[in-house]
C-alpha cells in the first residue's frame, strides 16, 4: 500500500514526454499555453488569447495539437454550445535531455524548450528588477538567486537536483491549501539549473 507521501505525489500530476510529446510542444505559444492553464486553470481559446496577446484562432489551433499529443484535455463540465473549455493534462513536465540522443528532432525540439526555460529566467529576472522597487522589504529580501560552486560526479549531481526537487514540491504541496487564507501570500515561480562551470575557472 501507499504511504502518504506516495499518495500525495501522485496527486501532482506528472508526465514523463515523449518523442511525440517534445515535438509538439517545442513551440513558444505551446509552451506559454501550457503554463497558463497549470497557472489560472482552466480557461477558453478566447480567455487565453486575451491573457496571451494573441488571436482567437491561432490559439485553438495550438490547443487542438496539443490535445492530439495529451498535454491539454478539454474540461467537459465547464464547455457550453460551441464554447469549449481546456485543462492541462498535467502539472509537471519531466523529461532527461538523454532520452531524445536516437532522434535527432525530438533532440532538436528537446534543446529549444531547454532555451526557452532560459530565456524565461532572463525575462522573469528583467521584470524583477524593473518592479522590485515597489514590493515591501520582506519580499526583496526572498526573492532573487544564488550560486555554489562545487566538483560532483553526475550520479551525486542527480542526487541533488532530486531531493532539492523533493524539498520543492513539498512546499508547493503545503503552500496551496494556506494561499488563499494568507494575504502575505503571492504567486512564485522557483527556477532549478544546474550547469558546468566555465572552463577557465575549472
Amino acid at each position: 500500500m501507499a504511504n502518504d507521501e506516495d499518495a500525495q505525489r501522485a496527486a501532482l500530476r506528472e508526465v514523463r514526454i515523449d518523442k511525440r510529446q517534445v515535438r509538439v510542444l517545442a513551440h513558444p505559444l505551446r509552451m506559454r499555453l501550457v503554463g497558463a492553464l497549470r497557472v489560472k486553470g482552466p480557461a477558453t481559446a478566447t480567455t487565453l488569447a486575451e491573457l496571451l496577446g494573441t488571436n482567437t484562432g491561432a490559439t485553438s489551433y495550438h490547443l487542438r495539437q496539443l490535445a492530439e499529443v495529451g498535454l491539454v484535455i478539454e474540461d467537459p463540465d465547464r464547455g457550453t454550445g460551441r464554447q469549449r473549455w481546456w485543462q492541462a493534462a498535467h502539472d509537471v513536465t519531466n523529461w532527461e535531455p538523454s532520452d531524445f540522443d536516437d532522434d535527432p528532432d525530438a533532440r532538436a525540439a528537446i534543446e529549444w524548450i531547454q532555451g526557452d526555460q532560459v530565456r524565461l529566467l532572463v525575462e522573469t529576472a528583467d521584470r524583477w528588477f524593473a518592479t522590485q522597487h515597489e514590493w515591501s522589504p520582506a519580499w526583496r529580501d526572498g526573492f532573487g538567486m544564488g550560486d555554489i560552486f562545487m566538483t560532483i560526479p553526475p550520479a551525486r549531481l542527480e542526487e541533488l537536483k532530486a531531493e532539492v526537487w523533493q524539498v520543492l514540491e513539498r512546499y508547493h504541496r503545503e503552500a496551496q491549501p494556506d494561499a488563499p487564507t494568507d494575504p502575505e501570500a503571492r504567486p512564485v515561480q522557483v527556477f532549478l539549473a544546474a550547469y558546468p562551470l566555465r572552463e577557465g575557472l575549472r
